[in-house]
This record gives structure tokens, sequence and C-alpha cells, in this order.
């Protein structure tokens, strides 16, 4: 490229790291190409008070990044892939997944070293259904309260005493160099992680083959073919941010497993469902996942009957 690369992020410390470390791995790719960072900030960023369930979903954290594409003003987005949609507008494709960090949730506290430690009706914070449904699981005698901001806001109110633990992704506590502050990692039984998370993604414009062949480089075929299982779930069962779905995917033994859960917070109901696939067919297994857990009855909870 014979002209300067515009990144678009989200102005959060988490999104500027995840476009940073995108940045320096491309300066080492391309040594003699200028990279800028374009900040913004999003719908999502702006409204603090409501939970994401409400007021559109995670949408709503690349939105804005996609206008800026499309006026020009960025050529590519990142975003971690548990915020992007199933579905993207037609104008946009995504270029690339990068290599998956700790996929899974963290419990956060100053005084307890794990869930089962917490007393009866301690406050936790959470702001996402699908934790909140499998946390009630886990102790459905705790005082689950709703946490937004970003990480480091969400980190000062535990420390301010508001909450007595929350419940953090790994992923973004790491890239932070929060991990110490992880005092125990969740495992998929315990709280099954979002479809996506820890995995970061690079949007593009639909057709621009310069920026896609750019990107090529940072494609991690692994991560991709469990993201991929994990979004063609997801896709199937036309979940969003106001419904709780958790889904993980991994790689053993030249196959794909992958587990799907959709819960109901109402109802406290949990389905799941667990099955193996082709490594070449990785959209295929999380349709059939999907399709299972549909026959379980979750269309039902999903519309929240």
């Amino acid at each position: 490229m014979d002209r300067v690369l515009k990144i678009a992020t989200r102005k959060s410390p988490l999104a500027l790291w995840q476009a940073e470390f995108v940045k320096s791995r491309l300066q080492l790719l391309y040594p003699d190409l200028d990279i800028e960072l374009v900040k913004m900030t999003t719908k999502g960023d702006k409204i603090l008070n409501t939970p994401l369930s409400k007021i559109g979903g995670k949408n709503l954290f690349i939105k804005e990044l996609e206008l800026g594409m499309l006026d020009g003003k960025a050529d590519i987005a990142v975003h971690s892939m548990k915020d992007v949609p199933y579905e993207l507008p037609k104008e946009f494709k995504l270029g690339a997944i990068l290599e998956r960090e700790n996929p899974f949730d963290a419990f956060v506290s100053n005084h307890f070293d794990s869930i089962s430690d917490l007393p009866k009706g301690a406050r936790v914070g959470s702001c996402s259904l699908r934790r909140i449904v499998q946390l009630k699981a886990l102790r459905p005698d705790l005082d689950i309260l709703d946490l937004r901001g970003n990480v480091n806001t969400r980190l000062r109110k535990l420390d301010d005493g508001e909450y007595d633990a929350i419940i953090l992704a790994c992923a973004g506590l790491i890239r932070l160099g929060f991990e110490k502050r992880i005092k125990q990692q969740l495992s998929s039984h315990q709280s099954l992680p979002a479809v996506g998370q820890g995995a970061l993604g690079i949007e593009i414009r639909a057709g621009d083959e310069l920026i896609r062949k750019l990107l090529e480089p940072l494609i991690h075929e692994r991560t991709m073919n469990e993201v991929m299982a994990e979004r063609s779930m997801n896709s199937t069962l036309e979940g969003g941010c106001s419904v709780a779905i958790g889904g993980y995917s991994i790689t053993k033994d030249n196959a794909l497993e992958l587990t799907g859960m959709v819960g109901n917070i109402d109802s406290n109901t949990i389905l799941r469902v667990h099955e193996n696939g082709s490594l070449k067919h990785p959209k295929e297994l999380g349709e059939v996942v999907a399709q299972k857990l549909l026959a379980k009855g979750a269309g039902e909870l999903l519309k929240g009957e």
C-alpha cells in the first residue's frame, strides 16, 4: 500500500489495546506501512445506565466504526469477536480472525477466592444474561446486580465496595495486565463462554481485496474454524445480546467439538448440546448444534416464553 492504513477503534482501554496489538502485528509484517488509529465513541460507550439487552445489544459498539469505514475515515475496524453480530451488513465482511486468548469467564473479588466461597446474598455484578443465568444455576442464593462500563470502570466499582464479586472475561483482564485479579477461572461447565469470546476480529469493507490480502497472514486457522462454528450456531438460533446464548468450540484430535447453551433467566432453564464435527465443515457443526437446541425447546426460551 502506498497510503496510510487507518484502524477504527473504540476509545476504551481494552479496545485501544486490541487496535494497538493489530497495528503491531501488521507493522512486523509490513515495516514500511504507515498505520494510524482512528478513535471513535460509540452509542454503547455513551449509554452506561441501561443493560445492553434493553437498548439494542452489542452492535451498539460497532455501528459508528462501520460508518467510519463507509465514510472513508477508516479502512478496517478491530473488534472483540463476541461483540460482532452474527450477521454483518452487506457492505462489510470479516477480513481476519486472530489467535484466541483465554476464552473463559473470570471470577474477580477482593475478599473471596471462588463462587463457592461467597456467602448467601453476596452482591455479584454482571450485565450479561448468559453469565447471569449460569450464575443463578450455580448459586441461586446470590444477589446479582447489573454492571456496565469498561473493564477498568468495573474493577473500580468492585474496589469501591459496590459488589462483593464481579464476572468478567479472562481475555480482557489478561490483555490489560490484570491477570492477577482473576481469583477463579470458570470452567465451560460452570459458565459456557460467549460466542467468539477471547478472539479478535478485523472487519473490512466487502470487496476490498487489497485490504483482505494484506490481512491474510494474521488469520489463525484453528481459531477461525472454532469461532465460525460458534457463530454459525448463533446465526441459526438468531441470537443476539438480548438472549442468553453461549457457545464454545475446541479443536481436538483433528476434529471440531462444539458446546451450545441457551438459557432463560425468568424460568432459570438452561439447555445444553455438545456435538463433534469435521474441521472442514465448522458451519455445518454449528447448524447441527443449533437445531438440536431448538428441538429441545430453545425457540421458546429465546422468545421468553
